[in-house]
Parts: C-alpha cells; sequence; structure tokens
C-alpha cells in the first residue's frame, strides 16, 4: 500500500507554485462557513492545492435534495453531517491535514474558536443566513482577515472579496439593522447581480424567496471552487493585487457573458439606485 508523501502528492503544482510558496501553503489555515453546494466543492479544491489546515463549519445533513450540485450528497452520505462528510473528503486528499469540525455552524458561542489562527476565510453560508454572515464579517474585520464569497447565480456566479481595511460587507450591500428578512434578501439579491444574467432564462414562477426556495444547477460550485482556491493563492502568497468590494467579478457559463464591475460606492450610486429600484420591483412579485 502506498504511502502518503506531502511533496510527491503536490509536486505537479511546483512550476507554477516554487517549493517556498508550497510550504506556505502546507501551514495555511483556511475557515469554510457552510459545506453544502459552494462550501464542499471549495473544501475539496482547496484541499488539492495543499492548504494544510481546515476549519469547517456546517449544522445540517446531506438530503436527496443536495444530489444536484454539492459535492458530498451520495447515496452514502444521506444523513450524515455535512461537516463530518467533508472532513473525510479532504482527508482522502491530504490525510496529514488538520482540520477541527463546527457541527453547530456559526453561532456567538463559537465564531472565537472558529476564527482561531485562521488565516483567511471563505463565505459558502446559505443564502438566508443573514446574522450568521453579520456575525461571521464583523468578527473578521476585527481580526484583520480577508473574507471571500462567491454565491452561484444559474450557470454562473459572482465574486466577491472583503479587504478587512477596505469596504465592508454591511456597506456594500447597505444593510442595517431595522430590514426584515425579504428586505434582506432582495439587498443581496441587488449586490451580488449587478448584470441580472441569470434572469434571462430564469422560470421565475418556481423561485420563491419568501418560502426560502431558489433553484440551483451543479455546474455553478465548480466554477466558483476554482475561482476560490485561486484568490485564497494569490492572496496567501500575494503573487497578485486581489481586486475587492466593491470590485465585483460576474460570469455565466450558459450566456457566455463576463464583466469586471465596479461601482465606487458599493450600491448606493444613483444609476445603482435606479436599477435597484427597478430590480425590487421584479422580486417583489416572485415572492
Amino acid at each position: 500500500m502506498t504511502e502518503f508523501d506531502y511533496q510527491e502528492a503536490f509536486q505537479r503544482n511546483l512550476g507554477f507554485l516554487n517549493n517556498e510558496e508550497q510550504t506556505i501553503l502546507r501551514r495555511t489555515k483556511v475557515a469554510i462557513a457552510g459545506l453544502g453546494g459552494t462550501g464542499g466543492a471549495q473544501a475539496h479544491a482547496i484541499a488539492r492545492t495543499g492548504i494544510g489546515a481546515f476549519h469547517l463549519a456546517d449544522p445540517d445533513i446531506f438530503e436527496l435534495a443536495n444530489f444536484n450540485r454539492q459535492i458530498g450528497a451520495t447515496m452514502d452520505t444521506l444523513n450524515q453531517p455535512k461537516a463530518e462528510v467533508i472532513k473525510n473528503i479532504v482527508l482522502s486528499i491530504n490525510p496529514e491535514a488538520d482540520i477541527k469540525l463546527f457541527n453547530e455552524g456559526i453561532s456567538p458561542q463559537h465564531i472565537d474558536d472558529f476564527l482561531d489562527d485562521v488565516d483567511i476565510i471563505v463565505d459558502s453560508l446559505d443564502f438566508y443566513c443573514f446574522q450568521e454572515r453579520f456575525l461571521l464579517y464583523e468578527a473578521a474585520r476585527k481580526r484583520k482577515l480577508w473574507v471571500l464569497t462567491a454565491p452561484p447565480l444559474g450557470f454562473g456566479f459572482t465574486f466577491l472579496a472583503f479587504d478587512p481595511l477596505g469596504m465592508s460587507f454591511e456597506e456594500y450591500f447597505q444593510f442595517n439593522p431595522q430590514m426584515s428578512d425579504k428586505d434582506l434578501a432582495i439587498a443581496l439579491i441587488l449586490g451580488i447581480s449587478p448584470k441580472p444574467y441569470m434572469f434571462s432564462y430564469l422560470n421565475k414562477e418556481v423561485m420563491q424567496i419568501g418560502q426560502h426556495r431558489l433553484p440551483s444547477v451543479g455546474a455553478a460550485p465548480f466554477m466558483i471552487a476554482g475561482v476560490i482556491s485561486a484568490a485564497i493563492v494569490k492572496i496567501i502568497l500575494k503573487k497578485q493585487k486581489q481586486i475587492s468590494a466593491p470590485h465585483i467579478i460576474q460570469y455565466d457559463a450558459l450566456l457566455n457573458k463576463y464583466c469586471c464591475y465596479n461601482p465606487r460606492t458599493g450600491i448606493t450610486g444613483l444609476w445603482q439606485r435606479l436599477q435597484r429600484n427597478i430590480m425590487k420591483k421584479k422580486l417583489l412579485k416572485v415572492m
């Protein structure tokens, strides 16, 4: 039986990375909040880069409804905790990986432990986890940690990186404590889809925001996983300057459309407010 050897397992990274950089990645700890469609695929891709330590948080179990998009969802893992399953996937790639699980998810009681000694954070929380996101981003900013997020949008995604010294999560989306869940949902959708590509092929009759039901497809999480893992390498190794919010990248593989968008005031500019009002009226019809 072949024994695991870290250098041999990740030697094909060399050429694009050097030995010193690979050693840095081996010593890097990534926190991933949410291990469903995007989070599970991201953990898998990040492990392939040779990242050596993980904090993984998710309170849910795998169900049949996850099969169309979640890398950990199989007949063998039905009803099993997502965090445990993703941990096993990471260990099957790198048996030496240091992994700490947070099966209760993101909570005030565990947020300090979740971010303890972490180098970078990935936000893959479910769309409706507003309070968990507020908690995560506030704690990350206090610790001066980058947070990366790439929500799926149909056959594509949006990529946002929050620099701890730049525009905050709340500032970008214009969230405030008085907003209802419906208003928070609308603000989140508007913030992650400055170019509403997916609405050209979305059947809005099955889009039930108020019932916490949104359509999804399996192509998006795997594109997202590659983008997030590359961004982590870029930031940790300082290989390139990482763009950050309010700069946003959006891509739709079905329509073959891509844009780099930079609303300098988040979504508060005149043109953004006009677009926001138009989109809000459309979204209210399906809620």
